[in-house]
C-alpha cells in the first residue's frame, strides 16, 4: 500500500521566510497538505521555536532546502580546499538550523553550487572530493536526525549531477546510509528519457519528489508523464514525499526573480488545490 505524504513548497507563496510567516503554516494545513519546505539562507532571520511547535501541533512535516542567498564561495565541488572548507561551514549551519526546526531532511545541490556550470565534462576528481565532503555531512547531519538529500539539476544549473543514475552513482561512491535522493520533475524533463526507469533507478534511496510541470505551472496538462511516476513510486518509493515546488508569479511575486516569465503560480492555494487533486487521482489511478 502507498502512502504519500503531500507537500509544498514556501516559494509558492513567498521569498523569504520570517517571524511573521507562521500562519502559513495553518493556511497549508487547512489545504490538506502534510509536509512543507522552508527555505534558508544568509539573508534568512527567524526563531525556528514556534515555527517547529506550531508544525509538530498540525502534524506537517518540514523540511529544509538551501535556496536563499547562498555565496557561490561555498561550493565543495570546487578545487580550493578554502572554498570547500566554506562549503562544508556553510551546509553544516544549515543543517544545524534544519535540526532546531524539527525538519526530517535537508535537501538540495549540495554537491555543488546551482548557477555554478562549467563547460567541461565532469572530472571524477571533482566527484571524488564532493564524495568525500558529502559523507562527512552525511554524518553530521545523521548525528542531529536529518537525512542528507541530494536532487539532480538541469544542464542549465550544474555539470556535476543531471539524472537519476548519476545521483546513485554518487550515493554509491558517498557510502553512506544518510545520503538520499530527491527527483524532481521539472529537472528531470530535460535529463531523462524515461521518468519510470529513472525513479526505479533511485531504489530504496529515494524519498520523494518535487512536483510541477515543465513549465513550473500547476501538475496536470504539461509534458510530465504523470502515470508513469506514480506506478515506478508505487513498487518504488509508496511513502514519497511528493512536495509540489514552483515559485510565485502573482502581481506581488518574485518568479521573474528566478527565470520564470510565465504567469504560472499567480495564486499559491489555487495552485495547490489544483495540483493535489490532479496528484492523489494519479496516485488513486496506479493502484
Amino acid at each position: 500500500m502507498t502512502s504519500y505524504k503531500y507537500g509544498a513548497h514556501q516559494f509558492l507563496w513567498l521569498e523569504h521566510w520570517t517571524d511573521k510567516s507562521l500562519s502559513l503554516l495553518d493556511d497549508v494545513r487547512e489545504l490538506g497538505l502534510d509536509c512543507f519546505e522552508i527555505s534558508l539562507g544568509d539573508d534568512i532571520s527567524f526563531d525556528p521555536a514556534p515555527v517547529r511547535y506550531r508544525a509538530e501541533q498540525l502534524g506537517i512535516e518540514l523540511t529544509v532546502g538551501p535556496g536563499n542567498l547562498w555565496p557561490m564561495e561555498c561550493d565543495i565541488s570546487l578545487e580550493s580546499r578554502n572554498h570547500q572548507l566554506l562549503g562544508m561551514a556553510w551546509h553544516r549551519r544549515i543543517i544545524e538550523k534544519s535540526a532546531e526546526l524539527g525538519a526530517v531532511a535537508y535537501c538540495g545541490a549540495t554537491y555543488g553550487h546551482p548557477g555554478h556550470v562549467v563547460r567541461h565534462p565532469r572530472q571524477f576528481a571533482e566527484l571524488e572530493r564532493v564524495a568525500e565532503n558529502l559523507h562527512e555531512l552525511a554524518d553530521y547531519a545523521n548525528k542531529l536526525n536529518v537525512q542528507l538529500v541530494i536532487e539532480p539539476m538541469s544542464r542549465f544549473r550544474t555539470h556535476l549531477l543531471h539524472t537519476s543514475q548519476q545521483a546513485a552513482d554518487l550515493v554509491s561512491l558517498v557510502d553512506h546510509p544518510n545520503l538520499l535522493i530527491n527527483l524532481d520533475t521539472y529537472h528531470m524533463i530535460t535529463e531523462e528519457r524515461d521518468y519510470g526507469k529513472a525513479i526505479q533507478i533511485s531504489g530504496t534511496k529515494l524519498v520523494g519528489i518535487h512536483a510541477c510541470e515543465n513549465d513550473r505551472g500547476v501538475p496536470g496538462g504539461g509534458l510530465v508523464p504523470w502515470k508513469e511516476v506514480f506506478s515506478a513510486l508505487k513498487s518504488t518509493c509508496p511513502h514519497a514525499r511528493i512536495l509540489m515546488e514552483t515559485y510565485n508569479t502573482g502581481s506581488d511575486g518574485f518568479g521573474y526573480q528566478r527565470g520564470i516569465f510565465n504567469n504560472t503560480c499567480p495564486d499559491a492555494s489555487d495552485f495547490v488545490r489544483k495540483g493535489l487533486s490532479f496528484l492523489k487521482k494519479c496516485a488513486e489511478e496506479a493502484l
